[in-house]
């Protein structure tokens, strides 16, 4: 008798893997990666809202505010994680609303791409597309965000620390440590 699981086969993932982790962790660069190795779709969440909502989502905040984004991001969250599997990359603030996070640990495995202060600033500087650093000390949002969401991202299903190595160095990190979530080997294309 073989007490080895058998792989889970490319393409076949048991449900959606769902990053989740403050901008600039890698959720994007990281995930295209995994999906690539997993040979399943990549989506990011907030390129489906803005097509959604025909606006970029800085123009979402300006225009509608943060409440009005997360209620239209909780509704693509919905529909994207009922969905056939997928390397789904949330938007930094996803997690944090109880109703979308419900939603993922229901319907997802939530892999939280963990960074420290330094590399998020470095990954995130002149960037405009990011509607919370756009208004005073990049560092010290990120450090209020950090200090905020890092406590609830905690509750993500698998955890990965990620900083400047190379992204394929953090990709095969986060397959060794869903692999250990899932209990078998994820098969995996070259």
């Amino acid at each position: 008798m073989n007490d080895q699981h058998d792989p889970i086969r490319p393409g076949a993932l048991p449900k959606t893997i769902v990053l989740v982790g403050l901008m600039g962790a890698g959720k994007s660069c990281i995930g295209r990666r995994l999906a690539a190795r997993l040979d399943v779709p990549f989506i990011d969440a907030d390129n489906e809202i803005e097509k959604a909502a025909g606006l970029t989502i800085a123009e979402i905040f300006e225009k509608y505010g943060e409440v009005s984004f997360r209620e239209g991001e909780r509704r693509v969250m919905n529909r994207l994680l009922h969905a056939t599997p997928c390397v789904l990359a949330s938007g930094g603030g996803a997690f944090m609303d109880p109703d979308t996070r419900k939603l993922i640990k229901e319907n997802a495995t939530s892999l939280w791409l963990r960074a420290e202060l330094d590399t998020l600033v470095a990954r995130t500087k002149g960037r405009g597309h990011r509607p919370l650093l756009n208004s005073g000390d990049p560092r010290e949002k990120l450090q209020e965000l950090m200090n905020v969401r890092y406590p609830v991202y905690a509750e993500a299903d698998v955890a990965v620390d990620t900083g400047m190595d190379n992204p394929n160095v953090t990709t095969s990190r986060a397959l060794d440590a869903l692999e250990k979530h899932f209990g078998a080997p994820l098969a995996t294309v070259p």
